[in-house]
């Protein structure tokens, strides 16, 4: 059975991503990953990548997946639970975990990802960032990983100088401790230097992906982060409600891309170091990207309305930011961003309409 029965869309990018150069699949074969965050967008399309290349290209690569839920990943993995190389371990990242046998690749993708939650349950978002990256290290470590990547997030670079054309992985900015949503992204920064630490430390060969926002077929249609508003505006015909000025520069990659670019840097890049995955043609105004979607997505069925609250704390929202992203280090490494924002867009809505 195919991966992806009911969203074609999603099943392309699979097959795509299984006949990629990029990704380094001699070097899987025959080992076991293991996923953290195993329900959630990349995790679960990374899975659903390995599973599409054992079988078209009969390889037996192991996934162990780490999940809290095991009804939802019935859901998520509806076409593919079954499958004999991949096992779902219920696990409580936040505590100590063991898990028997050889673990050669390791990629933690668990984390909050929900604005509502920076604002609503800021320790949980932070035990989980901290407690669960020292256990999922910690674990590498007694198993001699041959690569490991953690899932980082464009927020770790904060309220940059705007004066830098393009942001490196080096040009961190400002971040406000006495906002309760700092818990999001300041958790992200030390994870990141708990990576650093631990490849200092125990010699750890473990990569750190600074990801953009990543969006693109596969993602449920309860989702309810800005990219899918706009796109389910399109599909429900409705305009699109901005909660905000809409000011702030968006850094974006498609989720096939974004896979690849993990995939990638399990094997290749320097231990402790950071690697951001976006596509730089992508940068662009929340207000901007919302007209484009509206205009040229929705053939201007649809328009932008401002709908701007007293205070942003409810839905907790990012600071208005002017970033640009640099993707040349992980170029560096033979990376590129393939598809536009606007087929980002296009296959998202395609690929809803059939998670309706």
């Amino acid at each position: 059975m195919i991966e992806s029965k009911n969203d074609p869309i999603l099943q392309e990018d699979l097959e795509i991503n299984v006949s990629s150069t990029i990704i380094p699949w001699e070097k899987f074969e025959n080992s076991t990953i293991l996923i953290t965050g195993a329900t959630g967008l990349i995790g679960s399309q990374i899975i659903k990548t390995i599973a599409c290349y054992n079988r078209l290209k009969k390889k037996k690569i192991k996934v162990l997946a780490c999940i809290r839920n095991l009804e939802k990943a019935r859901i998520i993995f509806e076409d593919i639970f079954d499958r004999p190389e991949i096992k779902f371990i219920e696990t409580d990242i936040t505590k100590p975990f063991q898990i028997d046998g050889p673990i050669h690749y390791f990629i933690h993708t668990a984390s909050f990802t929900s604005s509502k939650d920076f604002v609503n349950k800021p320790v949980d978002v932070i035990e989980t960032s901290i407690y669960g990256t020292n256990h999922f290290l910690k674990l590498a470590v007694q198993k001699e990983a041959k690569g490991i990547v953690y899932l980082s997030s464009m927020e770790a670079f904060g309220v940059k100088d705007s004066s830098k054309e393009l942001a490196t992985e080096k040009d961190l900015g400002y971040i406000d401790l006495s906002n309760v949503r700092s818990c999001y992204p300041e958790s992200k920064r030390l994870s990141e230097n708990l990576c650093t630490a631990y490849a200092s430390q125990y010699n750890l060969p473990v990569k750190i992906a600074r990801l953009s926002q990543t969006f693109g077929a596969g993602i449920l249609y309860s989702e309810n982060r800005i990219f899918a508003q706009f796109a389910k505006s399109v599909i429900e015909e409705k305009d699109i409600e901005l909660r905000t000025k809409g000011l702030s520069w968006g850094n974006y990659c498609y989720t096939r891309d974004t896979v690849q670019g993990v995939l990638l840097l399990l094997t290749q890049g320097e231990k402790g170091e950071a690697y951001t995955i976006t596509n730089e043609a992508t940068n662009i105004r929340i207000r901007d990207m919302a007209e484009m979607v509206a205009n040229k997505i929705a053939m201007g069925k649809i328009k932008v309305i401002f709908n701007i609250p007293e205070s942003n704390l409810t839905y907790g929202y990012a600071p208005d930011t002017e970033l640009h992203l640099s993707s040349a280090k992980i170029r560096a490494l033979g990376w590129e961003a393939s598809v536009s924002l606007e087929e980002a867009y296009i296959r998202l809505i395609q690929s809803l309409r059939y998670n309706k």
